[in-house]
């Protein structure tokens, strides 16, 4: 039996490099502290524009790359070891916005809207969380009306990210008040059309801002509801592609976290000598590198099951297991800081901040918990053991 073994191509090693030499050309790392106060990083997310990355998830036709869910994990977990702040922004240009649009929208759309994100012309949100609902996606109530030519949409999101920064919302909302999960489809609202409001800002520990959006009577064109009654199944496929993209900020978190740990102790010395020589810490390594690179395969496995869209168990094990893996790397890499670690002259203090982001955000891990431990119970076979599960 040939060995199986999971390698990069050369055009995917060039597409790493070249945002590794970008991230290290404009010290993304060193200039994070910059983005704590909320400010939005434009400048780093233009560069990576002008390399060709903010169209990796817009097929060629509209002036993007067209490149698979394997490739854009791998360039935000590279962009995420150099600035959290930067790489979800990014997530935000090649996750589930730009996958639903280029998906499901009308072509007079599509034209619009994607070449100018590839661009990076114009950035891009989600809106889902509701004040009373965040991964209860059956029971939200904004709710769009539609009125031949136009439609109307009313509602309040929470925790919505980019919130004075994008230009384009794809909105989940319920369709003419449908009740359940088939009254669930998606809406897309521009920030400039009347009764689209920003009400509430949330800065959060990451450094960057959360916000409250009411929709008072937006009036939209009817083509811009893009999935009507029923479109909760096609939303979710997409919004797999986020349960992979969240896990690469995490898993780039969690190596620049060990990065700066490795850096730490070789520069460090207590008693004369390094302690990167002491045991007990090369055993905490042993133990870092071990997780991250457990997190990498999973993450990985589920990245390449998109066709388009990941398989969402695959995914939710994932991202169970690398959020909750960066977590314990930034932890131990911020304890072998000693009490310098805990100050923000050091990047793990920021880093420490942002990785706790990733068990909340795109389905939280209690969520993921249960959707994995229903499929176990409904699909495990004890006759054919694991082979019943049908990952290999």
């Amino acid at each position: 039996m040939n060995p199986i073994k999971l390698k990069l191509s050369p055009e995917q090693r060039a597409l790493v490099g070249a945002v590794r030499d970008l991230s290290h050309s404009l010290d993304f790392r060193g200039n994070s502290i910059k983005y704590m106060d909320g400010t939005y990083p434009w400048e780093n997310l233009d560069a990576l524009a002008k390399i060709g990355v903010l169209g990796m998830s817009i097929p060629e036709e509209y002036g993007g790359s067209n490149l698979p869910v394997f490739d854009t994990a791998l360039v935000i977990e590279e962009v995420a070891k150099g600035c959290y702040a930067t790489a979800m922004g990014l997530m935000g240009m090649l996750g589930v916005q730009t996958r639903v649009i280029s998906t499901y929208a009308p072509e007079s759309m599509k034209r619009e809207i994607l070449p100018q994100v590839a661009a990076g012309k114009v950035h891009l949100a989600v809106c889902m969380t509701e004040p009373h609902a965040g991964t209860d996606v059956p029971n939200y109530k904004t709710n769009t009306v539609i009125k031949d030519s136009h439609a109307v949409v009313n509602g309040v999101k929470t925790l919505i990210s980019r919130a004075k920064e994008a230009e384009w919302f794809v909105v989940f909302t319920r369709i003419n008040g449908s009740p359940g999960r088939h009254g669930i489809g998606c809406v897309l609202v521009n920030r400039h059309m009347p009764g689209f409001e920003v009400t509430a800002r949330y800065h959060t520990m990451g450094g960057e801002y959360l916000a409250e959006i009411q929709f008072n009577n937006v009036e939209v064109p009817v083509e811009n509801v893009i999935l009507r009654e029923g479109g909760m199944k096609q939303l979710m496929s997409a919004f797999n592609t986020q349960r992979c993209l969240n896990p690469s900020v995490s898993l780039g978190l969690a190596e620049a976290a060990f990065e700066e740990a490795v850096k730490y102790v070789r520069e460090r010395t207590i008693r004369g000598q390094a302690i990167a020589n002491f045991q007990g810490i090369q055993w905490k390594f042993a133990e870092m590198y071990r997780d991250i690179e457990a997190g990498r395969a999973l993450l990985y496995q589920a990245a390449l099951s998109a066709n388009p869209f990941p398989d969402p168990y695959q995914a939710g094990i994932a991202k169970m297991f690398v959020n909750e893996m960066a977590i314990r790397v930034a932890n131990e890499a911020l304890q072998v800081h000693g009490g310098y670690g805990f100050t923000d002259d050091y990047p793990i203090s920021r880093i420490y901040r942002g990785v706790r982001y990733g068990t909340l955000g795109g389905g939280a891990t209690e969520a993921l918990k249960d959707l994995v431990g229903k499929k176990i119970m409904n699909d495990f076979d004890p006759v054919d053991g694991f082979l019943s599960m049908g990952n290999f």
